[in-house]
């Protein structure tokens, strides 16, 4: 399954991660401020291949839609995923890569990730997409807004893997 992303400046595509982007991901993970954000950054080959297979497991199961952002030479720029809850809700996730930051590579993957998951019912019915990012994650939050998530509440800190307060954005 490919998703293409409207073409305002760089053609976009959303596709299924794949093994041969494994040295992409790692490299990707080497980033001290996406390491700061993420709960769980890879650190090793293997760790990332188990990572490459839960994505796989996730898609089967239909459980977690994850999706490489690749631009025209397929090489990941991000990372956007829908991991599916319960009651009709699931909760989106991304990163981008440090090299392709500021370039609006985050919301238009995004919003056309929370799109798609809000249409596509054969697989699983959403009425409900959750965003969730730290407090002081300031670009996360504008990435939200952009893509027509509305701020819902406060969640308190929940160390270790969530050691400060964060933001739960809703769009239904």
């Amino acid at each position: 399954m490919t998703i293409a992303l409207p073409v305002p400046a760089t053609a976009l595509l959303l596709r299924p991660w794949q093994s041969d982007d494994l040295p992409a991901l790692l490299a990707a993970h080497r980033d001290p401020v996406l390491r700061r954000r993420l709960a769980a950054p890879l650190t090793g080959d293997a760790e990332a291949r188990r990572w490459l297979d839960a994505q796989a497991t996730g898609w089967a199961r239909a459980t977690r839609f994850s999706f490489a952002v690749v631009a025209d030479d397929r090489s990941p720029l991000g990372h956007v995923v829908v991991k599916v809850g319960s009651g009709g809700t699931a909760e989106v996730g991304y990163w981008t890569a440090a090299h392709a930051r500021g370039r609006g590579i985050a919301s238009r993957a995004v919003d056309t990730l929370s799109q798609w998951a809000l249409d596509v019912q054969d697989m699983v019915a959403l009425t409900r997409l959750d965003l969730i990012h730290a407090v002081d994650n300031h670009p996360s939050c504008r990435v939200a807004v952009r893509c027509g998530y509305v701020l819902h509440e406060l969640l308190p800190a929940s160390p270790p893997a969530f050691p400060t307060e964060g933001h739960r954005h809703v769009r239904g």
